[in-house]
């Protein structure tokens, strides 16, 4: 298990969103980002869109999760300091979570956050299908992957 933190923007409806059925997971942290709340990084992960890919060679730090709609998530980054070490889901991997922004396009590779969580968890080692246990597109999902050596159980 890789200990995980997950940041979630205060008006992030749990209801919609794809982590809430993973808040009793003793490795999983959940805090919102609300007015005050800092977070210090320096020796996390930083899944992000933007950073060099993910790889084995980054196993032995925790994770850290932005979770927010696209736009709303640079005031969930307002909230983290410290020197986290920023990495991304390696190209390849498509969402299976559907789309329904208009105002605010995607970035291209952005993954629902279950997905993202799942695939970093298992490019580091910990292929957990568990994590994608309550998520409604979860089969979609693992179809899709690349045949990469993390996913060979599949």
């Amino acid at each position: 298990m890789i200990k995980t933190t997950v940041i979630r923007h205060p008006k992030e409806r749990l209801s919609k969103c794809s982590l809430t059925p993973l808040h009793e997971r003793p490795e999983i942290d959940f805090y919102r980002a609300k007015q005050g709340f800092i977070f210090n990084a320096t020796g996390y992960t930083l899944l992000a869109v933007d950073a060099p890919p993910l790889s084995l060679a980054d196993s032995g730090r925790p994770l850290l999760l932005l979770d927010a709609t696209w736009r709303l998530l640079p005031r969930v980054a307002a909230a983290v300091e410290g020197v986290p070490v920023p990495r991304s889901i390696p190209a390849g991997v498509i969402t299976a979570y559907p789309r329904v922004g208009t105002h605010f396009p995607d970035p291209q590779g952005g993954l629902a956050s279950v997905e993202a969580l799942y695939v970093a968890r298992a490019l580091l080692g910990d292929n957990d299908v568990s994590l994608l246990a309550g998520y409604y597109w979860k089969e979609q999902f693992l179809e899709n992957l690349p045949k990469w050596d993390a996913f060979r159980e599949l």
